[in-house]
Formats: structure tokens, C-alpha cells, sequence
């Protein structure tokens, strides 16, 4: 299924331009255990309704953003570039 999604820099584009790099989750501490490492790589909550992702436009500016897209229709209600790192 194609849909549109909506680079915040180059605005809409069909979604094959794009790379897809996952639902959103907190980065495990700075000193994490394997078992840490484990879950933040490899384990995800995968909800069928509203998930927060990470995008790249790869065939495009090459910026990395999130998205807010509902899995089960693919609507996207949402795309916005992360704030700096403080």
C-alpha cells in the first residue's frame, strides 16, 4: 500500500522515498546491560493504532524526523524534525 507522507523540510512525498527506522523509544541509560541493549534493539510495543516513528527522506534532503501515523490505515497526523540535542 503507497501513501504520502510529509517531509518537514521538502514537503510531501509519495512514501517510497523514504526509509523507514522504527517506532520511537527511549535510549536505554549511558552504562546499559546486555539485557538493556537487548530490549531497546529488539523488542517493541508494535500497537495497532497510533505509534511515533522515525523517518529518513532518503531520496530526498536526508533528514531523519518523526512521524505520528496510525498502523492500521497508515494516516500520518503528524511529522515534525527532533529538537537539537542539548
Amino acid at each position: 500500500m503507497s501513501y504520502v507522507l510529509t517531509c518537514p523540510n521538502c514537503g510531501p512525498r509519495e512514501v517510497t522515498d523514504f526509509g523507514f527506522g522504527g517506532e520511537v523509544n527511549p535510549r536505554p541509560r549511558s552504562d546499559p546491560s546486555e539485557r538493556e541493549l537487548g530490549v531497546y534493539n529488539y523488542f517493541r510495543r508494535n500497537v495497532a493504532g497510533v505509534q511515533r516513528e522515525w523517518w529518513c527522506h532518503r531520496s530526498g534532503c536526508g533528514a531523519w524526523f518523526y512521524a505520528e501515523r496510525d498502523t492500521r490505515t497508515n494516516e500520518v497526523l503528524l511529522t515534525e524534525l527532533p529538537e537539537p540535542a542539548a
